[in-house]
């Protein structure tokens, strides 16, 4: 089966009802399918057929909506572009993938402006301005019923490096949608009231949600850029049941004052993922919005890996700490922990690099056949994270293998530190990493960003850690800064950012003999 026959028989059957909600309208199953017919043909009349990708920035509005359709409709391949990336990023991802046009909000035209005189592939760089609509009404409201095959590419996301180039990951018709359907697996069934609201862009993360929910005729609720009163307000006024927020977000939304007083009652599921959250985040969001957090794990390659429901979460589990873990296994997914160096399988219980196998995960990198050899290992995903599983199913990503630190002789892990560090009241966010130490080799070294006002001392965190995790791993180095820590385009800690002047003068970036 292929995506765009499918949405249209939803719109057959749901024709009537609310298909998409932004901050200012509502559309009907019909109305948001003429949106995207139109756009199918103007993008067609711009000499995009079947096959060819067609890029786009933009925040989380009507016109993602539209691309969103309207890119299925045509048989095009969607290449989501990251709105916090720079040009030279998106000129990198646009002729990576041969992109044949571009869409872009006005926010961010700058950012693709000339594309089409640079890159032989681009004939258009098409900008959502005041004209857009204008532009859209003029197209051809009939709908063009392209075959697809279900083999064909439907969407290159690229996964979020935090050096080099980003990888291209490609997904089938089939693939998507069996992966989407695996998202929803271990979540509340969706119903015609179900209001699943977007908080994260649908072009990333988010849009894993979109196409079931469409499918099965409930509405989808776009909150454009993010802004924690809209979404505060948007998520009571339309009843939202199903939402999709990073640990970021779910933060900001939990620590302002008005929404403990607010009506949560129709939310049944807010999924978490996409970055580690903290204890003191998850139990913030918990006591805010109710038993209502779940976490799912994984990576572009593959994805999702594990879902872990409240009951799961916020429990006692004899032989496993939920509040440590990244989620439960997956009845679709296999799970292997194997030896970094000679890649043997380890048993339960051991720490390791992750592999990974799931449905619909990634066929291989976009034009990098190379690097493809290096990730995809005899149909395993090798995932460059380090971490166990419990003999009841939870894993525990403990970091990205290159981002261990190896003092005196013991491995310790930068996001076990940040977790426990993160719970200091005073302390908004943290990074940890290794740097030079004469005896040991490394040492872990801990960047603190305090809340304004707050009062913390370096004692006070070498203490928390040793409590917690032992001596061993309490940071030899703790520095603190009210300025936000250095991040990538998705949100995750850049420790390298924080950790290369460090290492300045260093043949190696491990220290020691």
């Amino acid at each position: 089966m292929d995506v765009p026959s499918l949405m249209r028989q939803s719109v057959q059957f749901h024709r009537d009802r609310v298909a998409v909600v932004t901050e200012d309208r509502s559309l009907t199953y019909r109305q948001a399918w003429d949106r995207g017919v139109r756009l199918a043909n103007g993008l067609r009349a711009l000499g995009v057929e079947p096959g060819d990708r067609v890029a786009s920035v933009e925040d989380n509005n009507l016109g993602a909506a539209d691309l969103f359709i309207g890119a299925a409709i045509a048989g095009a391949v969607r290449v989501p572009l990251y709105a916090r990336n720079a040009r030279r990023s998106h000129r990198e991802m646009v002729e990576q993938t041969q992109a044949k046009v571009v869409l872009t909000d006005p926010a961010y035209a700058d950012s693709v402006a000339g594309l089409s005189d640079e890159l032989p592939d681009v004939t258009a760089v098409l900008v959502r301005d005041d004209g857009y609509e204008d532009w859209l009404a003029a197209q051809s409201d009939v709908d063009p019923q392209l075959p697809v095959d279900p083999d064909a590419w439907y969407i290159i996301r690229h996964s979020a490096g935090t050096t080099g180039r980003s990888k291209g990951v490609g997904y089938t018709q089939h693939d998507w949608l069996v992966n989407c359907r695996n998202w929803y697996y271990r979540l509340p069934n969706l119903t015609l009231d179900s209001v699943v609201g977007h908080a994260g862009p649908i072009s990333h993360a988010s849009g894993y949600l979109f196409l079931p929910a469409w499918l099965h005729g409930s509405t989808n609720l776009l909150f454009g850029a993010f802004d924690v009163h809209k979404v505060l307000d948007l998520v009571q006024r339309h009843r939202v049941t199903h939402m999709f927020a990073p640990p970021s977000m779910v933060s900001a939304l939990a620590a302002e004052p008005t929404a403990r007083d607010g009506d949560w009652s129709a939310l049944q599921c807010m999924l978490v993922g996409g970055a580690p959250i903290t204890d003191a985040t998850a139990n913030a969001g918990r006591d805010v919005f109710g038993h209502v957090l779940y976490q799912v794990f994984g990576q572009t390659e593959a994805v999702p890996l594990t879902i872990m429901t409240p009951d799961e979460w916020f429990s006692d589990v004899p032989g496993s700490t939920p509040m440590r873990a990244a989620g439960r296994v997956l009845p679709f997914a296999r799970i292997e922990i194997r030896d970094t160096a000679s890649g043997e399988v380890l048993p339960l219980g051991s720490e390791g690099e992750i592999y990974a196998q799931v449905e619909a995960q990634m066929r291989g990198f976009w034009g990098d056949d190379e690097l493809t050899k290096t990730r995809l290992i005899d149909g395993w995903i090798r995932t460059a994270d380090i971490g166990r599983v419990d003999e009841n199913g939870y894993l525990y990503v403990l970091d990205r293998a290159d981002d261990m630190i190896v003092s005196g002789g013991f491995n310790i892990w930068p996001a076990e530190l940040e977790t426990v560090i993160a719970d200091h009241p005073g302390v908004v966010e943290v990074a940890v990493f290794g740097i030079p130490h004469e005896r040991w080799g490394e040492t872990p070294m801990a960047v603190c960003r305090l809340e304004d006002g707050a009062s913390v001392t370096a004692e006070e965190v070498v203490e928390l850690v040793k409590v917690r995790l032992g001596s061993y791993r309490k940071p030899g180095r703790v520095e603190f800064t009210r300025d936000p820590l250095p991040k990538s385009v998705v949100g995750k800690l850049q420790r390298k950012v924080l950790r290369e002047p460090h290492w300045a003068g260093h043949e190696r970036r491990v220290g020691g003999g």
